[in-house]
């Protein structure tokens, strides 16, 4: 692991202030990733600026809805009385992810900015342009069980590997980042990137930017939600598909519906088309059935994964039939 200079500032304009002075300088909080990556050489930060002191980890209602604090632990959000209560679908996503140990550690900033579990990615005697620029993806004509079947390029293939972030997702959250100079508010489902011509850039934060909350606006979904992940051990392991499910209903017709899938792209997956079918249909197993096709219509699957296909639309439809089971 390469040499680096550690800060561990007390307030946010002096970590904002310390990434502009400081060139190759990068946040650091559960480290949970960050200290994987470093390990394995895959980065190499000159600067490391520990935001983990920052006053940045507050769960907090609000008239729009509830704000999250970027440094609050995954553990303390998923049992959180106004998450368990108002917002379900998320602590339901992050008791799927990673095991105890870990949501103890992990934060709600780094599991949004957290990198592709792709193989070709972690071992650096691979071509990877996620990795490095114009080397190639080894996974595209590799083994890629594990790849997208939705957005991919030519260019990469990886999937996002987060749980957290396919409800997030579903339930149109938001994203409050703060530089020295500006602070703005993105929409969560521009946040991530599809890979295109350059998968090296994972989000759409520009330079020394900080991620300080996530909003969650107010819904209908407490009552008619599910998270559902397969993978293929049932503790500590990364989703093959996952898939986010919600509805707004009254006497049977569905009036509003999210359908997010994870594990399937290289960012969290929204199935507009499938959610705009189900608006004004019935809460039947046929409805279902209609929309779990549509969500893999566009599917375009690789040599080793189109198992995931299948997988998808079953776990869509097995995913919306266990909220009324």
């Amino acid at each position: 692991m390469k040499l680096f200079q550690y800060h561990r500032p007390t307030d946010t304009q002096s970590a904002l202030d310390l990434f502009q002075k400081n060139e190759g300088a990068q946040y650091i909080a559960g480290a949970t990733n960050l200290l994987d990556l470093m390990k394995k050489d895959i980065v190499a930060p000159d600067h490391l600026i520990d935001i983990s002191r920052l006053p940045l980890n507050s769960i907090q209602n609000g008239p729009l809805g509830v704000t999250i604090g970027a440094l609050a632990l995954n553990s303390d959000v998923a049992m959180h009385q106004i998450i368990t209560q108002q917002y379900p679908l998320v602590a339901q996503a992050l008791l799927a992810g990673a095991s105890p140990q870990l949501r103890n550690m992990a934060t709600v900033g780094g599991n949004i900015l957290q990198r592709t579990r792709c193989p070709y990615f972690y071992d650096i005697a691979m071509p990877c342009n996620k990795r490095q620029p114009g080397s190639g993806c080894g996974a595209k004509e590799g083994f890629n069980r594990m790849s997208a079947i939705f957005g991919a390029s030519d260019s990469c293939v990886a999937v996002h590997p987060s749980d957290l972030c396919v409800a997030l997702a579903a339930l149109d959250a938001t994203i409050t980042v703060k530089s020295a100079k500006q602070e703005r508010i993105i929409d969560f489902k521009d946040f991530h990137r599809l890979p295109g011509n350059t998968p090296e850039k994972d989000n759409i934060l520009e330079k020394g930017e900080l991620i300080t909350s996530i909003t969650i606006p107010k819904n209908n979904f407490t009552k008619f939600h599910n998270y559902m992940k397969v993978r293929d051990r049932a503790s500590y392991a990364f989703a093959l598909v996952s898939v986010a499910v919600a509805f707004e209903i009254k006497d049977s017709v569905i009036l509003d519906a999210r359908i997010a899938l994870g594990g399937v792209a290289h960012k969290p997956w929204r199935a507009y088309e499938a959610e705009a079918y189900l608006k004004g249909k019935s809460d039947s197993e046929n409805s279902f059935k209609a929309a779990a096709a549509l969500v893999v219509k566009e599917a375009k699957p690789l040599t080793h994964n189109a198992f995931k296909v299948k997988m998808a639309e079953q776990t869509v439809l097995a995913a919306m039939l266990a909220i009324f089971n």
